[in-house]
């Protein structure tokens, strides 16, 4: 059931991402990266790593499988924002992986997140994901 408090957020980024953020309309399919064979291929490779050689907390590799499947979608720099540097870290090192190596910084779906769009709007990127500057719903996408 939807609060009142739901309600105001819900309205407040409407009214952000009509007049503010300007966040486009991407169709459907545009919102994919398109990758490679190879780069496909890279990801399975990582995953059928991670998933043969790491033990413990199943949740957590799930979790990394996850950010892994949504980095050239979303860039890195979105994956910083919905995720805290120590799990990024946590997560770079079950897949034995650097993202920013790996996913480009915008992906063609970044556009579409609410905290990258606040975050272009101030002068520190860093200092949004260290969380010196908050953002609210940081972790949504239109």
């Amino acid at each position: 059931m939807e609060t009142e408090k739901d309600t105001l957020s819900k309205k407040t980024l409407e009214l952000l991402s009509d007049n503010v953020l300007k966040i486009p309309d991407i169709p459907i399919e545009d919102r994919l990266a398109k990758l490679s064979t190879a780069q496909i291929n890279q990801l399975l490779e990582i995953a059928d790593k991670a998933i043969r050689e790491r033990g413990g907390d199943l949740t957590e590799l799930e979790s990394a499988l996850g950010m892994l499947l949504l980095g050239h979608h979303f860039g890195w720099k979105v994956l910083y924002l919905i995720h805290t540097k120590k799990t990024i870290r946590k997560y770079e090192e079950m897949l034995d992986i650097k993202i920013r190596d790996l996913f480009p910084e915008r992906g063609p779906s970044s556009p579409r997140s609410y905290g990258l769009a606040l975050a272009d709007k101030f002068t520190n990127f860093w200092k949004v994901v260290s969380g010196e500057i908050k953002i609210p719903d940081r972790r949504k996408v239109e």
